[in-house]
């Protein structure tokens, strides 16, 4: 088995109906089990949980499902037993799906973030703030190939194209394909503030003007939140004294850059 490193990325999966998370790996490994090896009892045994605590798993599992996923069997030539039907053998099939290509986004996030010590700087910011508004949903609009790296263009909310570089093998991992819904995740110390480039000549592929919303002074440090229209807000983190030579102010007009390399994708 290999190793894992310090600091790498790692995930749950669920699925949930009715504001309850049903259907996690722990409840598709026993499932499989049961499938395995027929017994309540065994697959119970196997997961290092109660013969009650399975039951009434399954029986929970059995109310929200839209169809039984165990039925139990009694009698007969084999003594009875409990099997998945074929809708249970069809979930487990499903998550084990979603949960490979789940294992293949983390992976590829893991590669383009780099070393562990910069992983967990990058979780501890968007876990704090910068997460929740630097995520842009759209569509993917086109996909470029080139010898190693691809440019994909996502249509945001509003009509707004938002570019992207990844790698060819992240494009294969993730599915991208055109057409299908990704969303961009941001680091707020990749964005460039400005106050008019609307007209100016610079590589960053991505350029957006809007309203300066927030600002949030540090002594080192301020962070500003810019509308760009569509519902997307940009929230960068710039130098104290930047933000006082820009003259920002809430209200006032500012345009956001960042760099296509500096875009993360991902797909739900």
């Amino acid at each position: 088995m290999k190793k894992k490193k310090s600091g790498q990325l790692e995930g749950s999966l669920w699925f949930q109906k009715q504001e309850h998370r049903y259907l996690g790996a722990d409840r598709i490994d026993l499932l499989d089990n049961i499938d395995t090896l027929g017994s309540i009892t065994k697959a119970a045994k196997a997961v290092g949980v109660s013969y009650k605590t399975a039951w009434d798993t399954i029986n929970f599992i059995n109310n929200l499902a839209e169809k039984p996923l165990v039925e139990r069997l009694t009698g007969g030539k084999g003594g009875g037993g409990t099997n998945l039907t074929a809708e249970g053998k069809r979930i487990v099939s499903q998550f084990r799906i979603i949960q490979e290509e789940h294992r293949k986004y983390l992976a590829n996030l893991d590669e383009r973030l780099g070393d562990a010590e910069s992983l967990r700087k990058f979780i501890g910011r968007i876990s704090m703030k910068v997460s929740a508004r630097n995520v842009f949903a759209g569509t993917i609009g086109k996909i470029v190939k080139g010898a190693v790296n691809a440019e994909v263009t996502l249509t945001l909310k509003g009509g707004a194209p938002l570019t992207a570089t990844v790698t060819n093998g992240a494009v294969t991992n993730l599915g991208l394909k055109e057409g299908m819904d990704a969303f961009a995740i941001v680091k707020a110390s990749s964005i460039i503030i400005g106050t008019d480039l609307h007209d100016a000549k610079v590589s960053a592929r991505n350029i957006y003007c809007g309203t300066v919303i927030t600002i949030v002074e540090g002594p080192v440090n301020t962070e500003i939140d810019v509308e760009i229209g569509g519902g997307n807000v940009i929230s960068a983190v710039i130098t104290h004294e930047s933000a006082t030579n820009l003259g920002l102010k809430v209200g006032s007009h500012a345009c956001a850059l960042f760099k296509a390399s500096s875009v993360i994708l991902g797909v739900s």
